[in-house]
């Protein structure tokens, strides 16, 4: 294969990578969506989880959706998804820790607003886009940086003349024996 052949390989990998990252998040969208019409159904109809969902999961399953939500339009959700909350001694308190916590692990992302208004959202995988994702531009700089691979095979720092000698550094003695 030539280079040319390997440059139109690339882009044809990078577009596919492209929309498949576009059709990922169509399909979270509409999983999360259907989780919340398959609860509310099932709450409607009186019917009971077999799986019990827990409350993790749940705001999960609440915020997968990508609108950026307060813990209490949050909490409303859960309960009109039919999730229990009444277990809770404060229900409120119990989503916030599950928020910050989501949060803290890169699940949900924090939106800062006025005492009261702050928001989470569901932190999607970033899709590369643009000058994000290795275009040709950025292909030809790095295969024409020669000075880069020269330097990735220099094994001994050199020395420079300017620059005073460096102290060697000499062995420590051996450690001495407890008497």
């Amino acid at each position: 294969m030539t280079e040319q052949d390997y440059r139109a390989a690339l882009d044809a990998a990078l577009k596919e990578y492209e929309t498949l990252g576009r059709e990922k998040g169509a399909i979270d969208d509409r999983l999360a969506q259907l989780g919340q019409t398959i609860g509310t159904l099932t709450r409607l109809l009186g019917l009971t989880p077999t799986v019990p969902l827990g409350l993790t999961d749940a705001c999960r399953m609440i915020l997968r959706h990508g609108e950026p939500l307060t813990p209490v339009a949050v909490r409303d959700r859960l309960v009109s998804v039919g999730i229990d909350m009444s277990k809770y001694a404060n229900d409120l308190a119990a989503v916030h820790t599950i928020l910050k916590r989501l949060s803290s692990s890169g699940e949900l992302r924090f939106i800062a607003g006025t005492p009261g208004s702050h928001r989470y959202v569901w932190n999607r995988a970033i899709t590369p886009v643009g000058p994000v994702a290795p275009t040709r531009d950025i292909v030809s700089v790095m295969h024409d940086a020669t000075h880069e691979r020269e330097a990735m095979r220099v094994t001994a720092v050199p020395e420079d003349e300017d620059d005073p000698p460096r102290a060697t550094r000499t062995k420590r003695p051996a450690s001495r024996k407890a008497r």
